[in-house]
């Protein structure tokens, strides 16, 4: 049966090759949707592991090996937002999985235990990378203050609020707002003591890569400073990046761009984005969270 690949409903927890294995966020169950987004299987756990198992032995699938890059998209997205990425990726010789989560049906700790046990399931890979969108880079933040994986190596953020989202401040009272982007949405502000403040910086190789209008204003008047009109620049640079870059590309469209393309695969080769190998790395300072002395509460 063809599905919609997963959307707000479903998150991923299992992978292998092209298929995958979701769990359902409201009901709990779980079902095998292959590459293509049929359904082959529904039920429990077990039931879609053992016919994976009957699939692979059927069409001899031999078993997972070498570099992989998983892509995670913001709020609201779903993994489709992330298909032009994936294809340059997997041009480049890399096992790409664009994992999928119910963004706006959880708060954000929740959406990190769906991809811990998404990782846990990349058995025979031997190397891990991310590039992630938005919400998506909170995400991992949130999988690493409660576990790790030797096999990570490098990320890449774009359009990330790393110090939250000035937007999320002036709309979370907002009814419409709290209905589209759940929990999560609540989670997305510039809070000292919110869960944002709490996340842990990677331990590993990033990069920061900022949508901006190269101007002291950005495209969204409602955001202090430079922004991509929905991210500023300010927020997006966590500390610590081995490498950063702002690009004239809007936040909706960062993962879409041919440059942001180039740039992201570059860092996942080589550690660097710009072609001349010369990073611009943002320095690690204290506080690690400040709420710009510039920016508006409300």
């Amino acid at each position: 049966m063809m599905t919609l690949g997963g959307l707000q409903f479903w998150g991923d927890v299992y992978y292998f090759h092209d298929w995958r294995i979701q769990q359902n966020v409201l009901t709990g169950h779980y079902r095998l949707l292959d590459g293509k987004d049929l359904r082959h299987a529904s039920g429990t756990l077990n039931e879609c592991r053992a016919f994976l198992d009957s699939v692979r032995k059927e069409k001899k699938l031999p078993p997972m090996s070498g570099k992989s890059v998983l892509l995670l998209h913001g709020i609201i997205r779903s993994s489709k937002s992330m298909t032009k990425m994936r294809q340059a990726f997997e041009k480049e010789g890399y096992k790409v999985f664009s994992f999928d989560y119910p963004s706006t049906r959880v708060d954000i700790q929740d959406s990190a235990e769906y991809l811990h046990r998404a990782i846990l399931a990349l058995g025979g890979i031997e190397e891990i990378n991310f590039v992630v969108h938005s919400m998506g880079g909170l995400v991992v933040r949130a999988y690493l203050s409660k576990h790790c994986d030797k096999r990570i190596k490098r990320m890449v953020m774009l359009g990330v609020p790393n110090l939250g989202a000035c937007m999320a401040d002036q709309f979370k009272a907002n009814a419409i707002y709290r209905v589209m982007f759940g929990p999560a949405g609540q989670q997305l502000g510039r809070d000292p003591d919110g869960l944002i403040a709490k996340l842990p910086t990677p331990d590993f190789e990033f990069a920061v890569i900022a949508g901006a209008r190269g101007m002291v204003n950005g495209f969204n008047p409602l955001i202090p400073g430079d922004d991509d009109g929905t991210v500023s620049v300010t927020s997006a640079r966590l500390q610590g990046a081995a490498d950063s870059v702002a690009v004239h590309v809007l936040h909706s469209v960062l993962m879409k761009s041919d440059q942001v393309i180039d740039y992201s695969i570059r860092f996942i080769k080589t550690g660097r984005l710009r072609k001349t190998g010369k990073p611009e790395p943002i320095p690690k300072m204290t506080p690690q969270f400040k709420v710009p002395s510039d920016a508006k509460r409300t």
